[in-house]
């Protein structure tokens, strides 16, 4: 589909989250929202970058759709600084002036029309002329792959049919970004997949800002420049994924993100980011990734992720690794890899094996590195 470049839209190759002299393409800032005496948004602020692809991620009341909500116009703020796409405030415009689309989970479809009816239908209400909208609407069904689809009904496609129609639809006017909510929550575990990789094209080729709204930490971390991961009507943590699945600032974020083994503790020692930790009576090492600098004596929170765990028959001599003595106990088959649980003096530890015959005595060692034991607030 031929369209021309965002405004303020980057150089193929640049990324535009570290840019921070481009006017971005969304700006909300410190909005208010509640729903009664439920607060769904508390004083959030959220940008992202021309071509950026944004997630905002987070459990189910977390606040997430509500501020997609507010960004496309479909609920108006409690209280808010500002709403400004591609630097204007449009906080006071009404959505369907404003230069967004939406993709909905269910789709929300007109089952009695066509597929290239659907997918003209923003463009008909524009005036935009039949020549026109049919040849803009078979672009953007070439580009979700649905070219010989533009005389079909709607109850004759798949589920991931109708999802790239409703895709097709929202890219047809041409946005300036682009807000997805849960677009792939309906389909199955092998097309959600599959779209993933389809909306990671379709994003790099158009250089559209995405925002994408998900529960899902794995559609998170395969897809995104950056997440914001939110709880409560507030933002738990940003940064990349790296960041946000490596370097957790709280207990909450890490055990939102998958980490198997978190553990209390207590801070005995802080040397640059190194921290020195004591867990019943155990001294470990890991780094700290907390917002801010604890003092000693603080209560933290270890986390590890079985994954980067190891068992050994035998301890490892090398004294910058933390080591436990443990008797195995249950295996859980997964097929790709085995979870065994370790018992250790500090509770059970979980132990990702992807060599399942890597060790077969009752009794061994978990072990790992500093870089992977995670520090962060309690």
């Amino acid at each position: 589909m031929e369209r021309a470049p965002a405004a303020g839209a980057l150089p193929a190759g640049q990324d535009p989250v570290r840019q921070g002299s481009v006017q971005p393409m969304l700006e909300v800032i410190d909005a208010v929202h509640a729903y009664g005496d439920v607060v769904a948004l508390d004083n959030v602020t959220v940008t992202a970058a021309p071509g950026e692809f944004l997630t905002i991620l987070g459990e189910s009341g977390s606040g997430k759709t509500t501020l997609l909500r507010l960004i496309s116009g479909l609920e108006k703020p409690y209280k808010i600084g500002a709403l400004r796409l591609n630097g204007v405030d449009v906080s006071e415009v009404p959505a369907f002036s404003r230069n967004c689309t939406t993709v909905f989970q269910n789709y929300a479809l007109f089952p009695h029309m066509t597929v290239g009816a659907n997918v003209e239908y923003g463009l008909r209400v524009r005036g935009v002329p039949p020549a026109e909208r049919r040849q803009r609407a078979q672009d953007a069904l070439k580009l979700v792959r649905l070219a010989d689809k533009y005389d079909r009904r709607i109850h004759q496609l798949s589920g991931g049919e109708r999802q790239r129609v409703a895709l097709a639809r929202a890219l047809v006017p041409r946005p300036a970004i682009l807000l997805l909510d849960e677009p792939l929550g309906a389909l199955d575990e092998k097309l959600r997949v599959d779209m993933q990789v389809e909306l990671m094209e379709i994003h790099k080729s158009l250089g559209m800002t995405f925002v994408y709204i998900t529960h899902s930490q794995e559609e998170a971390l395969t897809m995104s420049d950056r997440i914001i991961l939110m709880r409560k009507g507030r933002i738990a943590q940003a940064g990349t994924p790296h960041e946000i699945f490596d370097r957790p600032v709280s207990r909450f974020v890490a055990g939102f993100m998958g980490v198997e083994n978190l553990m209390e503790a207590t801070l005995t020692g802080l040397d640059g980011d190194d921290a020195l930790v004591e867990v019943d009576g155990q001294r470990m090492v890991g780094t700290w990734s907390g917002r801010t600098r604890p003092a000693v004596g603080d209560k933290v929170v270890v986390g590890m992720r079985a994954e980067r765990l190891h068992i050994a028959d035998r301890p490892p001599q090398d004294p910058g690794l933390n080591v436990l003595p443990g008797r195995l106990d249950s295996a859980i088959y997964k097929g790709k890899y085995l979870d065994r649980t370790v018992l250790t003096e500090v509770g059970p530890i979980k132990v990702r094996l992807w060599d399942s015959s890597s060790s077969t005595a009752e009794q061994g060692f978990v072990w790992w590195k500093k870089a992977d034991c995670m520090v962060m607030s309690a």
